[in-house]
C-alpha cells in the first residue's frame, strides 16, 4: 500500500509543545516537567518560526482534510506569547487548499488569559481546554503557581473571561487522592461555570524512583469518584453537561467506536512535536526510548506510519493480559492506556491496568442507566424527561 493511501485511511493527530515542558505552574502531580531533559536545547525556548512552518505544512499536507486539527499543549504553551499563535494562523492560511480549514485547539492553565488573549482566540475559532480541578480547596491544594501562590481564582476568572469574548472552554479536572475525598464539591464546581463539558483525568504518577506519588488516585475511589458523578449527573444534568468519558462510553454500548486513545484497541496516532522539533509516540512516552525523530530531518507522515510507532500502536493490544481479553468491559476500556498497565493480573501476569479495580466498577455501574437512558431516548423522550424518570425511579 502507497504511503498516502496509508495516511488516508488511518489519519494521525500532532500535539504540538511551542515551549516543551515550560510552565508557569507547579502542579504536584505533573508528570511532564521532567521532559525537559530530552531537549536537545540547553535551556528550553519557544519553538522557531522555521520549525513551526514546517509543521504547520507537513501537517496539512499529510491531512484528508478538509479540516486540519492543531492542538498546542506544554507545558503552558500560552508562554510562547500572542505573536506566535498570530503567526499560526498566517502559516494555517498560507497553506491551507481553497475550501480546507483549520481547527485549533488551545489546552491552557488559563494564567496569561487576558481580554486581548480571548478576543484573538474568539476571532480565530479556537477551542480551549481549561485546567481546573473542580473545587477550590481540591485544586489549590496541587495546582500552585511557581511562587507557590493559590490558582483557583485566577483560573475561574479566566473561564470567565473566555465566556465573555464567547467562548466555552472544555474543563479537563485531573481526578487526585484530594478529589476523591469530595467528588460532589468538585463536580458542582466544574458545573457552576456553565461551560457545558468536563473531561476527567485520573491521575496515576511515580517519583523518578518508581513509587506511586501520593496525589495518585486509588483505584477503588477513582470508581466511587465516577459513580457518585454519574448519579448526580444523570438525575440533574443530562442534555445541560456533558462528561467526557460518560458520553464515550455510550457511544461504545450504543455500537460506536470511541475517540478517546486510551479506550480504543490501538493508539499511536498521536504525535508529539516538542520545541526543539524532536518527534515521540505519545504524550505520557517523551523518552529517548520512543524518539521517532526531529521535525528538521523528518517527514511527520513517514514518522508516523514508521514501524517503530506502528508497533508502538498496536502493542497496545498485542500485551493485554488475559484477564483483559477475558473481561466484559474490554470493548470500553481495551485495557487502559498503556502508562498506567503497571500492575499484576488476577493470574500474575505483568501489565494489567492500576485503574481496573475502579473502571470495572463504574462500567458495571453505569451500564444500566446508561442503556435505560438510550432506550428513552430512542422513545423520542427528551433529557427533562429521562432525567425525571431516574428520579422517580432512581439509578
Amino acid at each position: 500500500m502507497a504511503s498516502s493511501e496509508l495516511e488516508e485511511k488511518n489519519p494521525f493527530v500532532v500535539m504540538a509543545k511551542p515551549v516543551g515542558s515550560r510552565c508557569n505552574m507547579r502542579c504536584a502531580y505533573c508528570y511532564y516537567l521532567e521532559k525537559g531533559l530530552y531537549s536537545s536545547h540547553e535551556k528550553q525556548s519557544r519553538m522557531s518560526f522555521k520549525l513551526l512552518e514546517r509543521l504547520i505544512r507537513q501537517t496539512v499536507e499529510s491531512s484528508p482534510g478538509p479540516v486540519v486539527s492543531f492542538t498546542w499543549h506544554g507545558g503552558e504553551p500560552t508562554l510562547a506569547g500572542l505573536p506566535f499563535y498570530q503567526r499560526v494562523v498566517e502559516l494555517e492560511k498560507k497553506y491551507l487548499p481553497k475550501g480546507w480549514e483549520a481547527w485549533n485547539n488551545l489546552q491552557t492553565n488559563g494564567l496569561l488569559l487576558n481580554e486581548e488573549w480571548c478576543r484573538f482566540l474568539k476571532e480565530n475559532r479556537f477551542d480551549v481546554g481549561l485546567s481546573l480541578d473542580g473545587s477550590a480547596w481540591v485544586h489549590d491544594k496541587h495546582r500552585r503557581d511557581l511562587g507557590g501562590r493559590e490558582t483557583y481564582d485566577r483560573v475561574c476568572r479566566a473561564a470567565q473571561r473566555l465566556q465573555a469574548a464567547g467562548i466555552q472552554p472544555d474543563l479537563l479536572c485531573t481526578v487526585n487522592s484530594a478529589s476523591t475525598q469530595d467528588p460532589l464539591g468538585v463536580y458542582e464546581g466544574l458545573r457552576g461555570l456553565g461551560t457545558g463539558w468536563v473531561q476527567f483525568i485520573p491521575i496515576v504518577a511515580f517519583s523518578p524512583a518508581g513509587d506511586l506519588l501520593p496525589e495518585s488516585v486509588e483505584p477503588e475511589a477513582y470508581g466511587r469518584f465516577l459513580c457518585t458523578v454519574f448519579d448526580r449527573w444523570i438525575t440533574r444534568d443530562l442534555g445541560k453537561l456533558d462528561v467526557q468519558l460518560f458520553a464515550e462510553t455510550a457511544r461504545v454500548w450504543a455500537g460506536g467506536s470511541p475517540s478517546l486513545c486510551w479506550m480504543a484497541p490501538t493508539c499511536g496516532r498521536v504525535l508529539i512535536v516538542e520545541e526543539d522539533g524532536a518527534v515521540y509516540s505519545c504524550d505520557h512516552f517523551v523518552d529517548a526510548e520512543h524518539r521517532l525523530g526531529n521535525l528538521a530531518s523528518a517527514r511527520l507522515d513517514s514518522l508516523a506510519n514508521s514501524p517503530e510507532q506502528i508497533a508502538f500502536g498496536a502493542e497496545k493490544q498485542s500485551s493485554l493480559t488475559r484477564e483483559c481479553r477475558e473481561c466484559p468491559w474490554l470493548s470500553c476500556c481495551n485495557g487502559g492506556c498503556p502508562k498506567d498497565r503497571v500492575c499484576l493480573s488476577s493470574q500474575g501476569e505483568a501489565g494489567q491496568s492500576y485503574l481496573c479495580p475502579g473502571l470495572k466498577q463504574f462500567f458495571a455501574h453505569a451500564r444500566g442507566p446508561l442503556e435505560k437512558a438510550m432506550a428513552l431516548s430512542r422513545e423520542k423522550k427528551g433529557p427533562e424527561e429521562i432525567m425525571a424518570w431516574f428520579q422517580r425511579e432512581g439509578v
